[in-house]
């Protein structure tokens, strides 16, 4: 076996072990799949991979999120994106079933993970309680527990760490919408404001408000109103690596929301989407990002991975993607060195899945049935394909307390499978990210 080879076999054995840490505890109640992706998908990811700058969306239900700037910051700004969404929306109506409550939220969590699947953004969520409609953001925060929920959005805001933060709806509207819009507004500007004044906390650049004329009272309001320190930004743009424009995914994504009935019809043509500057660094430019460093030089030793990222993204052959994973792995070598925390496990992920996506690995993981109790034994089927030219080789496979040597070359399209015995272990966990 060959340097480049090994080289190759140990990334690939290293992302299949990180892989099983993360799904085997989902393993036991779904088929995990790792499916093979398109050239053109690789290509925007590999341009992502040179892009470090993160926003985060935030609103107070499942269905608040305005789906089409998610879609515009992850798909043509190319910047990590996440909706945090105050609640599970386990308040509302269902449109699809007789699930209400803690069934409903469960559904509606759902839908927005499927939603995030096609704009490409992550989820978070806090423990706030859904609880029907408010009248006004004193009873809801009375109910939420403000003091609980700023502090799980302070800590979500410093486990993503975005540069920019972009609020739904507007602190100032109480009484002219529901009580959970507004203070969803207001418990993001006290964290924004509490952690840049905190020296021990991650500082977001800009804080945002994505208006419209509703925030208006009219549209005549709105032409007339002083727009300075609002950006106007066209977010009905066309992405040809997609063959979609932004609105068509917004519109796919939106439509997840089936249990509100939000099935969305993509518009056509220019859509202005308006974000009002609400706190924080001043605008030079019609530009969210404007004087926000958003290169690897904002990272200590990040220059020559940029350089050696940019000529991967020259010499990329959309026809053969697996020329690019030895020099994936050397770029994988130096951001193991990098002293950022974040940004080497942020872009250590991202490279992983890289190098898998350039080789067309695809893995599944399959419970032999469809659920599993405490204490019992289950049996779990790995099937791996390798249809790249490159000969791999996987060696080990690990979860929790349990690993399994394999040894195992992966040759050209050749299904590797095995099954394994487990236990189901532990308790349920809650967490406020997913």
């Amino acid at each position: 076996m060959d340097k480049t080879t090994r080289g190759t076999s140990l990334s690939m054995t290293k992302r299949l072990n990180r892989f099983k840490r993360i799904s085997l505890s989902v393993l036991l109640f779904f088929v995990i799949t790792l499916k093979a992706q398109s050239s053109s998908e690789i290509y925007k990811q590999l341009k992502k991979l040179n892009f470090l700058g993160s926003v985060l969306y935030l609103a107070a239900h499942p269905d608040d999120e305005n789906t089409r700037v998610i879609s515009y910051f992850s798909n043509h700004v190319l910047a990590r994106t996440a909706y945090l969404s105050m609640t599970r929306g386990d308040g509302g109506q269902n449109l699809i079933g007789a699930e209400l409550r803690e069934a409903l939220g469960l559904i509606r969590t759902q839908e927005l993970l499927a939603a995030r699947k096609i704009d490409g953004g992550s989820q978070f969520f806090t423990l706030a309680n859904d609880f029907g409609y408010s009248k006004n953001p004193d009873e809801t925060l009375s109910i939420w527990d403000r003091n609980q929920v700023l502090a799980q959005t302070k800590a979500i805001i410093q486990e993503f760490k975005p540069d920019i933060i972009i609020n739904r709806f507007n602190s100032q509207s109480a009484v002219r919408t529901h009580g959970h819009h507004t203070a969803s507004a207001m418990i993001s500007e006290w964290a924004f404001s509490q952690m840049n004044a905190d020296q021990n906390a991650w500082h977001p650049q800009r804080l945002f408000h994505n208006t419209s004329w509703y925030f208006y009272g009219s549209r005549e309001n709105f032409e007339k109103a002083n727009k300075r320190g609002m950006l106007a930004i066209d977010m009905g743009v066309f992405d040809p690596l997609s063959g979609k424009t932004n609105s068509e995914i917004a519109a796919l994504s939106r439509s997840q929301h089936k249990s509100q009935g939000f099935g969305s019809a993509a518009a056509l043509g220019e859509r202005l989407e308006y974000l009002e500057l609400i706190s924080g660094k001043e605008l030079t430019h019609n530009e969210p990002f404007d004087g926000i460093n958003t290169q690897w030089t904002r990272v200590k030793g990040g220059t020559a991975i940029e350089t050696v990222i940019e000529k991967i993204i020259e010499d990329f052959d959309f026809s053969a993607p697996h020329k690019s994973v030895v020099s994936l792995l050397q770029v994988q070598t130096m951001i193991t060195q990098l002293e950022d925390k974040h940004w080497k496990k942020v872009k250590t992920e991202e490279i992983n899945a890289l190098i898998l996506n350039c080789l067309g690995i695809e893995l599944q993981l399959n419970a032999q049935i469809p659920y599993g109790v405490l204490g019992e034994n289950l049996q779990i089927k790995l099937l791996v394909n390798n249809p790249s030219p490159l000969s791999l080789s996987l060696n080990q496979i690990q979860w929790k307390d349990q690993s399994h040597d394999l040894n195992q070359t992966l040759k050209t399209n050749q299904l590797f499978s095995k099954s394994f015995d487990t236990k189901v272990k532990g308790a349920i966990k809650t967490t406020h990210a997913l």
